[in-house]
């Protein structure tokens, strides 16, 4: 049975359940490879949860892979600033491509294989148009997150967000 941690991660951080199944569980503020809704991220460890009889249905949806290697921090390192090189570029997109969103960062997820967008504001129109335009120019799989003044802004229950259908705007 899997033992479950309180992990933060990402840019505009998140935290979230993640299961794991390490021998000893990591320290308080320890770099965690997990994998997310998004793929392959760098996480930091917060904190066990104390297990209370939880159902086997309860285990978190996420999973901590390994403890972060030097090389995942130096991979994530440059991601960062590959991404924060990139940030202008996106900006003028926004711009050239007449949507009323402001872009406030972005960051590679760990495999490379999504580029996440953080937005000022809703989910709206110009969210699913950005990750239309971003797809249709062939630029990344990305994923444009919203975030307001309390953190970022969830899926409403009816879903679909963005137009994807699911879980995000990763067209």
């Amino acid at each position: 049975m899997s033992q479950t941690l309180l992990i933060r991660y990402g840019t505009v951080p998140e935290v979230a359940r993640f299961a794991y199944d390490l021998p000893e569980p990591p320290g308080r503020l320890e770099p965690v490879v997990i994998n997310t809704h998004r793929g392959l991220e760098l996480g930091t460890a917060l904190e066990a949860v104390r297990q209370t009889g939880q159902a086997a249905n309860d285990e978190p949806a996420y999973h901590v892979l390994r403890r972060a290697t030097p090389e995942d921090e130096t991979r994530h390192a440059e991601l960062k600033r590959e991404a924060q090189s990139a940030f202008a570029e996106w900006q003028q997109r926004i711009r050239d491509w007449k949507l009323e969103l402001e872009l406030l960062d972005l960051e590679w997820t760990l495999d490379r294989q999504k580029l996440v967008l953080y937005v000022l504001g809703g989910r709206s129109a110009d969210t699913t148009k950005l990750a239309l335009q971003a797809a249709a120019a062939g630029l990344a799989v990305i994923e444009v997150q919203p975030v307001n003044a309390d953190g970022l802004v969830p899926l409403t229950a009816g879903g679909g967000g963005c137009g994807s259908g699911g879980c995000g705007c990763d067209h």
